[in-house]
């Protein structure tokens, strides 16, 4: 189990029941903010911010975390559930002044939005939504073996032809 920081005492009670939900389940995958990062698109201190409800997470990033840890598909709804209640009474920040363009050019950003592996980004959002899990691992294997096959047909191919 790690040791988290503790929570701000001003953190609303959804917030602070959020938080220590996601931190159960991040210990129960039992991997690093590091590895969890890998595996889920977005990086470990993106998972810090989250974890110690400085930043609330986009809700693909919890989706993401459920999918890691292996949580059934009505489990995972419940979480989507405890993620809108707690964006709901996140606290905001004070409104900051207007940037400027040039502050946007010099790499000032509004949300992050993670880049998603080929494989997940390439399930179809009816295999997501239909509750059925989809296994990205399979999905690349599929893939491998078939470049394989068109190697080896391409080989045999190259090998009659030029003799």
């Amino acid at each position: 189990m790690s040791a988290w920081q503790p929570l701000p005492d001003d953190l609303p009670p959804e917030v602070r029941h959020f938080v220590e939900q996601v931190r159960l389940l991040k210990d129960r995958t039992g991997l690093s903010l590091a590895a969890l990062g890998a595996r889920t698109a977005y990086s470990k201190s993106s998972w810090q911010r989250y974890l110690n409800a400085t930043q609330p997470p986009p809700r693909q990033a919890i989706a993401a975390l459920c999918r890691v840890a292996g949580l059934a598909p009505a489990d995972a709804e419940r979480f989507g559930v405890r993620w809108e209640v707690a964006v709901q009474a996140w606290p905001r920040p004070p409104a900051p002044a207007p940037e400027s363009d040039r502050t946007r050019q010099e790499g000032g950003y509004e949300e992050e939005v993670p880049t998603l592996p080929w494989w997940v980004e390439s399930v179809p959002e009816s295999a997501r939504s239909s509750g059925v899990p989809v296994d990205s691992s399979r999905r690349v294997l599929v893939v491998a073996v078939l470049l394989a096959l068109v190697l080896a047909l391409v080989a045999v191919v190259g090998a009659v032809a030029f003799g």
